[in-house]
């Protein structure tokens, strides 16, 4: 998400520079293969990589905090991405010091069901510093209004009524910070990237392709598929995607479908990306994720614009968009509820194509980087405009 808004800020005119670590992503991984402390330039905007350290774990980095701290003022705004980190945390607290005003982005950590991970420890953690980072931002960018509506704000409330922030900074009667408004834009995908959508096969391909683990609801979808196969309708299964970070869920997925009736239909791929995600999304006739709950769904975007219908969940919080888009099936997060919406779109060839083509339209039209972008800009010059009044 970072980089495509990057790219697309940039292609309007805004100086865009992005800090970050050479961490790679899962536990595990080694650290990316990158030029640190020194700006790289790409896509029209510049990067900095710093190491991750001392703390490689927490994905710390004591010296983007120095450079933070001694750069501050060389900017206008920050956006920060995720919470729950002792990185973005100190961000926020270093941009308060320097009166740089903020955009806080939880990436669906403030949702009820994501706290209740280590549900203490963030408790603990989000009351001492969330608590004041939210409060100090100048706006919470949330990518979806469900996901505005239900999340935590550790007893600050909630002011919805405007997707723009007020006065950064400034004091209410009582002497108290006032809270951040709620910035609604969506995340964005590279629509047009894909070819034509081919005929559609005999046997239609049902593609699920997101990381492998428990909040996307595998564990409901397989026996949804199973009970589908047995009331004699056929279809080709694929499984693409991994979980380095817990590989013996993975495993247990794997063995699931290699012990059931959906064995022989099925296709895993592991993780996918470029040309090969691109192809199986150019295939694919549906696309499934009954997730337990999702702040967004980005693969539920990227199927859209690749013109394919999907069926998902009503926890995905675009499910509504969807809905009113005629763009694919949505239902409860049940077996039964599933096994009927991905039937009722395998029986009906025409109604795919029908719901198909509502998707890329919807996906061209709202989650196109370049109107991201412009909201996005709208937002920020509010936001200093209001600054600048005060």
């Amino acid at each position: 998400m970072v980089l495509g808004l990057s790219a697309a800020l940039a292609a309007q005119g805004i100086d865009v520079t992005i800090i970050t670590t050479d961490s790679n992503g899962d536990i595990g991984q080694s650290p990316l293969d990158v030029t640190l402390n020194q700006p790289i330039k790409q896509n029209g905007y510049q990067i900095i990589y710093f190491r991750c350290s001392p703390f490689r774990r927490y994905k710390f980095s004591l010296s983007l905090l120095q450079w933070l701290n001694a750069s501050a003022r060389q900017f206008d705004i920050a956006h920060i991405h995720a919470l729950f980190s002792p990185v973005t945390t100190l961000a926020a607290t270093i941009a308060r010091v320097h009166k740089l005003p903020y955009i806080m982005r939880p990436c669906g950590m403030l949702d009820p069901a994501d706290l209740q991970k280590k549900k203490r420890l963030k408790q603990i953690y989000g009351t001492l510093f969330e608590r004041p980072n939210l409060a100090g931002a100048a706006a919470i960018h949330f990518t979806s209004k469900q996901e505005a509506k239900i999340s935590e704000r550790f007893g600050l409330g909630s002011t919805n009524k405007m997707p723009v922030p007020r006065d950064f900074g400034s004091q209410d009667c009582t002497g108290k910070m006032p809270m951040p408004r709620d910035l609604i834009i969506p995340l964005g995908v590279r629509a047009g990237l894909f070819a034509k959508r081919l005929r559609e096969s005999q046997v239609p391909i049902v593609l699920f392709m997101s990381r492998i683990e428990p909040k996307k609801g595998l564990d409901l979808l397989i026996p949804a598929l199973e009970s589908i196969l047995e009331s004699g309708v056929d279809f080709q299964f694929i499984l693409a995607g991994s979980n380095p970070q817990d590989a013996d869920y993975e495993t247990g997925i794997k063995v699931k479908i290699q012990h059931s009736s959906l064995a022989k239909y099925t296709t895993i791929t592991g993780f996918v990306s470029g040309d090969r995600k691109n192809e199986l999304l150019t295939n694919a006739d549906l696309f499934v994720l009954p997730s337990y709950y999702e702040n967004f769904g980005i693969a539920v975007a990227e199927a859209m614009a690749a013109g394919v219908p999907v069926a998902i969940s009503d926890r995905v919080h675009i499910s509504e968009d969807i809905r009113q888009a005629e763009a694919g099936w949505v239902g409860p997060l049940e077996v039964d509820a599933i096994a009927n919406s991905i039937k009722s779109a395998l029986l009906d060839p025409q109604e795919r194509q029908r719901r198909g083509l509502n998707a890329k339209e919807y996906a061209k039209k709202h989650y196109n980087w370049e109107a991201i972008a412009q909201q996005t800009i709208d937002a920020y010059q509010h936001i200093l405009s209001s600054i600048a009044k005060s």
